[in-house]
């Protein structure tokens, strides 16, 4: 029996696959997967997912797991050092916007708030399961753009709506699988 799976997920690159088949839309509430993923999002913009997922082992080690106290205390010496590391995305304003979100993040707890209550309150808690009739997803939604808005006001940086949609997606906020991919939450 063939497994059906969305038509995105590339057979050829088991990295790919292994991140459909167990990440992609399943509910996470792991503050520092959500923090990675934001920032590997954000690492993403104008460039493939597979290239970004790919580079993803490379990510971790580069900016310390993720360690958003660490990120926090970056200087121009680490800067520099990341801008020379071939297997990150040398975007001089995506790494400082990692930076400027680890202090955001940080102020965020500062609050009492962590990214997990802060994002799942958006949808009560429960992902939003889609079946897009037409078969296309779309790149961003209202609650997308209400969740960036909140992000910039609190000093994100490239939280734009599509980055935030596609976020929310790696995440499990929604179910976008395809209505017959074995991951949809309606499939048989």
């Amino acid at each position: 029996m063939t497994t059906i799976r969305c038509s995105w997920a590339n057979p050829a690159n088991s990295r790919y696959l292994d991140y459909h088949d167990h990440e992609w839309g399943v509910p996470c509430h792991d503050e520092n997967r959500l923090f990675e993923m934001l920032n590997l999002e954000g690492a993403q913009a104008g460039l493939s997912w597979e290239t970004i997922l790919n580079k993803r082992d490379t990510y971790r080690a580069a900016f310390d797991g993720w360690d958003a106290e660490r990120i926090a205390r970056y200087d121009d010496a680490r800067v520099a050092e990341l801008l020379a590391n071939p297997g990150i995305v040398r975007n001089r304003l995506k790494v400082a916007a990692a930076i400027t979100n680890a202090r955001a993040y940080l102020a965020l707890r500062a609050e009492g708030l962590t990214l997990d209550k802060f994002l799942w309150d958006y949808v009560d808690g429960a992902p939003l399961v889609m079946d897009w009739a037409d078969g296309v997803r779309p790149t961003k939604t209202a609650l997308s753009s209400r969740i960036s808005k909140d992000l910039s006001k609190r000093g994100f940086r490239f939280v734009g709506s599509t980055i935030v949609y596609a976020w929310m997606q790696g995440i499990g906020m929604v179910d976008d699988h395809d209505p017959r991919c074995f991951r949809h939450a309606g499939a048989a």
